[in-house]
């Protein structure tokens, strides 16, 4: 099942293509993004804020996005749960 989870300003990414979820501010990241623009595989979905997480997919895409990777991995971790949550009727 397609899991959509929300990255920030209306943007959302399907969860089972995630791969990781990394920040951007160690220079072989920077050069991994840069990297991505040029080849056109780089998706900015900041609206023109800065950039706090990169989202790698399966797909070999980075899916630049201006929340923090622990608050997307939080609403990863909470859509799951609430997924897999079993309610009993008594």
């Amino acid at each position: 099942m397609n899991r959509l989870i929300n990255i920030g300003f209306g943007n959302v990414v399907n969860s089972n293509k995630i791969v990781g979820i990394i920040s951007p501010e160690a220079a072989p990241i920077k050069r991994m993004v840069q990297s991505a623009k040029d080849a056109g595989t780089a998706i900015d979905a900041t609206c023109g804020r800065k950039t706090k997480a990169v989202i790698v997919t399966d797909s070999g895409h980075l899916v630049l996005s201006a929340l923090l990777p622990e608050t997307i991995a939080n609403r990863i971790n909470i859509k799951e749960e609430t997924e897999t949550t079993v309610y009993y009727n008594d």
